[in-house]
């Protein structure tokens, strides 16, 4: 009933899609305040323009926008270090790692993924936001890890809605630092997929939650590696 209540007259950006915004973030224990949610409406519209030429969200609902795109996307900054390198693996419309960032300044992030498009998006996003240690690269994660330099190896490694789980260990695995993180956002987990990971030297924890207003199941799967890549 609530969500239905919320999406009378909320356009994306308006001040009540901010407060929506700061009200959703508490319910996961995260605090955010009016810089952040202004940053935030800057990425959305943009998004919402770029949309209009190139593929980045089929979602357009204000309601559904804030909370399936940035609230989901700052959930992790709960399990996540305030400092180091993040690289976000098939970043599309910039999530998790452009919320990320935006909540946590300290951190240093790469967004990389395969369409030139996308990028282009992300490089004028980043400079509309005056973001500033963040880059965003047309590369896929197999192809930056056969440079073995001291940039392609990350203390956190995050993806999205990416791919199964053994598949983003097998693309994560050879650019995770030492003592390093992989986190992985997924909805629903099966019990076959999480097995998949039985086979890799790691540390395995799993916390559930519900995003707030759509109530909708999420999991962060967070792996952290015995073995690590060389540096």
């Amino acid at each position: 009933m609530y969500y239905i209540v919320l999406k009378t007259d909320m356009n994306i950006g308006s001040e009540q899609w901010k407060k929506l915004l700061e009200e959703g973030a508490a319910n996961l224990n995260i605090h955010i305040d009016r810089k952040i949610t202004d940053q935030f409406s800057i990425h959305a519209t943009e998004l919402i323009k770029w949309n209009r030429k190139i593929n980045l969200t089929t979602i357009t609902d204000p309601v559904e926008f804030a909370v399936k795109h940035f609230l989901d996307s700052i959930a992790p900054a709960r399990v996540m270090p305030l400092c180091g390198r993040m690289l976000d693996i098939g970043s599309g419309g910039g999530f998790p790692g452009i919320p990320l960032k935006i909540l946590i300044p300290s951190l240093s992030v790469t967004l990389i993924d395969a369409s030139r498009k996308k990028i282009s998006f992300l490089k004028d996003i980043i400079r509309k936001i005056k973001l500033t240690e963040i880059n965003a690269l047309q590369i896929r994660a197999e192809e930056m890890a056969k440079e073995k330099t001291v940039e392609n190896c990350f203390d956190v490694i995050i993806c999205r809605a990416f791919s199964r789980l053994d598949k983003i260990i097998l693309k994560a695995l050879p650019l995770l630092a030492k003592d390093g993180i992989i986190i992985a956002m997924k909805g629903k987990l099966s019990e076959s997929e999480l097995e998949s990971a039985g086979k890799y030297n790691l540390s395995l924890t799993v916390e559930k939650y519900k995003l707030p207003y759509l109530e909708l199941e999420r999991s962060l799967v967070i792996l952290k590696l015995k073995k690590l890549c060389n540096q």
